[in-house]
Order: C-alpha cells, then structure tokens, then sequence
C-alpha cells in the first residue's frame, strides 16, 4: 500500500433517509489521476468530501495514507471589495516558506502575478492561484473539485495540462472532478463514472466505450472523447498562447 494515498471501499452518505451516492470504491495511487465523472447531482463532491475524510457519517471504510492534502473546492467565497494580493491570499490560513509559495506560482505559471491584486485576476489566472495555493506545501494526495470553472475552452485545456504536469512533478496522486468530458481524459489514467453510485469505471477509452456511460452521455460524447485521448506536442502558458514543445 506505500503508493496509495487514499482508498474507498463500498464508501456512501446518506442524509435525511436519502442516499447522496453509495458503494463506491476506488484508490488513488501516487503519480495517477483518477477522475470522477457524471451529471450533475450524481455525488461527485460528495464522494470526493468522502475520501477527504469530511463527511465523518460516511458508510464503508475510507483509508487514508497521508496528511499532507491539498484541497480545491467547486465554491470559493471572497469579500472582493477588500484589498488583498495573491500573496496575501497564498498566506491567508497558514504562512507559507517564501521559497515553496514562489514554487507553486512559478509551476503553474502565475508567479508574475504575486502582488497583484486578487480582485484584478480573470477566471483562469485565478483558478491558476487556487491550484497554487493548494500544492504550496507539496500535497501527496490533491482533490480538485471542477477546477475549470469559469474558464473558457482554450484555458480548459491549458489548466488540465497543467494538471498533469502537476502530477508528473509532484507525483502526487490527485482526485480531479469534473464534467467536461470531452477535454479531460487526455490528462486522466483512471475514470470513475457516478450516478448516484458507480456506473462504470476503468481506463478513459474503456469507460468512453461503456453502454453505461453511452446512456448517460450519449454517443456523441463517447465519439467526442477518443478524439482529445492523444499526446499534445505542444503547450498551453497562463495568458493562453501556445507554445511549441523542443526536442
């Protein structure tokens, strides 16, 4: 088990006599991404509040093999009319080692934003310092609750790039959530699809090619994902340009 971070087995929440998601089971493992798929409603938060060890009613067993977690939620407040730069925003719980917090700006490319203030950014530059902030201290299992959101399409793909070079860089295992099918397996090694309890589950073309999956997505977005499963030659910076990648 030393490359497991976290595991679920037969895992569930049931609240007021009713079964938010049920029999769940799954682990994350260092350097993988598992991504957990489905409509809207179908206990993907849920689940992932799960294996965070949130939910303390859970049923099943939920094991985790590590402490050092980083979290980005689906929903975030802030006061945006008070002052405050992504600085101040990376050090807002926990001050931070000057060194790790350039680290995880650099990595995910808004270190040019530092002093900035954080009511200036757009949605990408912005889920860019969520992410930062959330692999300041070099988690070993990171959950990362729709992280696209508010992103336009060209920044979907850039950030779920950035995402596997995440992973590929901290070897961290990490729990992606997300319904934008179409983008993110290219980027994912194992698929979860919930609705209200596992569907289907296995490798992206696998789970792409589920009768399970084709009745809640239709074929069209089966078709649609094999198209993006391919190695990109190329790379995608924070402001959206592309670049090359050098032999």
């Amino acid at each position: 088990m030393n490359n497991v971070v976290a595991k679920l087995n037969n895992a569930g929440l049931q609240i007021n006599n009713k079964w938010l998601v049920r029999g769940v089971s799954f682990e994350v493992k260092k350097g993988e991404i598992v991504t957990l798929i489905g409509p809207n409603g179908s206990g993907k938060s849920t689940t992932a509040k799960i294996a965070l060890g949130i939910y303390k009613n859970a049923e099943g067993h939920v094991d985790k093999y590590t402490n050092k977690i980083g979290y980005v939620p689906q929903k975030i407040s802030i006061d945006w009319t008070l002052p405050g730069r992504v600085f101040d925003f990376m050090n807002l719980t926990e001050k931070l080692k000057e060194k790790d917090l350039d680290d995880a700006l650099n990595l995910t490319g808004v270190k040019n934003l530092k002093y900035r203030n954080i009511k200036s950014l757009s949605g990408g530059e912005f889920q860019r310092v969520l992410i930062a902030r959330a692999i300041a201290k070099k988690p070993e299992f990171l959950v990362l609750d729709e992280p696209v959101q508010g992103v336009d399409f060209k920044g979907e793909i850039a950030l779920y790039e950035l995402i596997k070079l995440i992973s590929e860089n901290l070897k961290c295992g990490i729990l992606l959530i997300s319904h934008d099918l179409h983008v993110v397996m290219s980027a994912t090694d194992y698929v979860v699809c919930l609705n209200g309890h596992i569907c289907c589950s296995g490798t992206p073309k696998t789970v792409a090619n589920n009768h399970n999956y084709k009745e809640l997505f239709g074929d069209r977005a089966s078709n649609t994902l094999s198209i993006y499963e391919h190695k990109h030659d190329h790379t995608h910076s924070a402001d959206g340009i592309i670049k090359t990648k050098k032999n």
